[in-house]
C-alpha cells in the first residue's frame, strides 16, 4: 500500500503545535517500524516560509502545487483570529480547502482551526469540537453543533480536536484506525506521553485546576482523590487530608478553585465513569467503582453535567448501548 498523504494546512500566525504535534505522530510510525505509512506535507496559501504564532518559521508548499485528489488526510491548524481570517480570505484557500475536503478520506481541524472550516461552510450540521476559548465563536455558525466536553470528535470523515495538544491525541486515534492500536501505543510511548487520552475526555481538567491552586495547599489533593475515587470523600475526609478544619478547608478550597468540594469530587467521579463506560461495564458496576452510590444517581449526575444519558454517550462514541 502506498503512503497516505497527510496535508497540514498552515499560515502566518498558526499555532505551531497544531502542526508539529500531528506531524510528529504520523512521522514516528515510519521510524518505529511501519515504513511508508505516511507522507507529510505542510502547505499554506502562498507557500514558502510561514511564521507561526510563537515565531518559529516553517517551510511550506503552496496549496496550488498540491493535488487535492492525492491527499488522504487534511488537517487545518488553528491560530489567532486575525491570522485565521487572513488565511481564510485568501482566494487559494477558499478554492482548495473545500475541494480537498471533498476528495480526501479524512479532513478536519486542530484547535481553533475549526473556525476556518466553519467560515468556508465545510462543517455542515456535524458535531464538532474546538479549543474551549473558541467554542462560543464556533457555536455562532448556523447548524454547527459544538461538543464542549470532548478532546476530539470523529463524525464520518470529519475529525475535529480541542485545544493545541489534543491534535496529538486525535492523530494517535487516526494511526490506531489506519495501522492498529499496537503502533499507536508505540508512538505514544516513544513520545513519552503520560497517557493516551480518548476523545470523550473533557478538555477541562479538575486535576489541573486544583494543582494550579497549589499555593492554597491543594496541589496533590486531586491525585489523592482519584486514587480513592470509590471511597467516602466528604468534607471531613478532605479537610483531614489537608490538615485544616472543615470550615477553613471549605472556605479556602472554594476560594482557590471556584468549586465546592462536593462538586469537585463529583466531576472527578464522572470523568472516571466515562472511562469505565468506554470499557462496556454495566452502569451499576460503574456507579460502584466510582463511588456514585447507585446507577440512578450516576445517570442523573451524568445527564446534568454532560447533557446526555450514559447510554447515549456510549452510542455516540462507541456505537453501542
Amino acid at each position: 500500500m502506498s503512503a497516505r498523504l497527510i496535508a497540514l494546512f498552515a499560515f502566518d500566525g498558526a499555532q505551531l503545535l497544531d502542526i508539529t504535534g500531528p506531524a510528529s505522530v504520523f512521522g514516528l510510525t515510519g521510524a518505529l517500524g511501519t515504513r511508508e505509512a505516511y507522507k507529510i506535507v505542510v502547505a499554506s496559501p502562498r507557500g514558502g516560509l510561514v511564521e507561526s504564532s510563537c515565531g518559529v518559521v516553517l517551510q511550506t508548499l503552496a496549496i496550488s502545487k498540491l493535488n487535492p485528489g492525492k491527499v488522504h488526510t487534511l488537517l487545518v491548524a488553528g491560530g489567532t483570529p486575525e491570522a485565521m481570517a487572513r488565511a481564510t480570505a485568501h482566494p487559494a484557500t477558499r478554492k482548495w480547502l473545500p475541494m480537498c475536503a471533498q476528495t480526501a478520506q479524512r479532513f478536519g481541524s486542530v484547535c481553533s482551526g475549526a473556525l476556518v472550516l466553519a467560515s468556508l461552510g465545510m462543517l455542515g450540521k456535524a458535531r464538532v469540537t474546538t479549543h474551549w476559548a473558541s467554542c462560543r465563536a464556533l457555536a455562532e455558525f448556523p447548524d454547527v453543533s459544538v461538543d464542549v466536553n470532548s478532546l476530539f470528535v470523529a463524525e464520518g470523515k470529519l475529525w475535529t480536536s480541542a485545544g493545541v495538544s489534543t491534535g496529538i491525541d486525535m492523530a494517535l486515534a487516526m494511526v490506531e484506525r489506519d495501522i492498529g492500536r499496537t503502533m499507536a501505543d508505540r508512538v505514544a510511548k516513544f513520545m513519552v506521553l503520560y497517557s493516551r487520552r480518548p476523545g470523550f475526555q473533557s478538555q477541562f481538567s479538575e486535576l489541573l485546576q486544583v494543582q494550579a491552586a497549589a499555593n492554597g495547599g491543594f496541589g496533590d489533593l486531586a491525585v489523592w482523590v482519584q486514587e480513592r475515587i470509590a471511597r467516602r470523600l466528604d468534607v471531613a475526609h478532605l479537610a483531614a487530608r489537608t490538615g485544616l478544619s472543615e470550615r477553613s478547608f471549605y472556605r479556602k478550597f472554594v476560594r482557590a478553585t471556584g468549586l465546592t468540594p462536593a462538586k469537585f469530587v463529583e466531576r472527578l467521579r464522572l470523568d472516571a465513569a466515562r472511562a469505565l463506560l468506554a470499557r462496556g461495564l454495566p452502569l451499576k458496576t460503574v456507579a460502584a467503582r466510582t463511588g456514585m452510590g447507585s446507577a440512578h444517581r450516576l445517570r442523573a449526575a451524568f445527564e446534568r453535567t454532560f447533557g446526555i444519558t450514559p447510554s447515549t454517550f456510549r452510542r455516540i462514541h462507541f456505537g453501542s448501548n
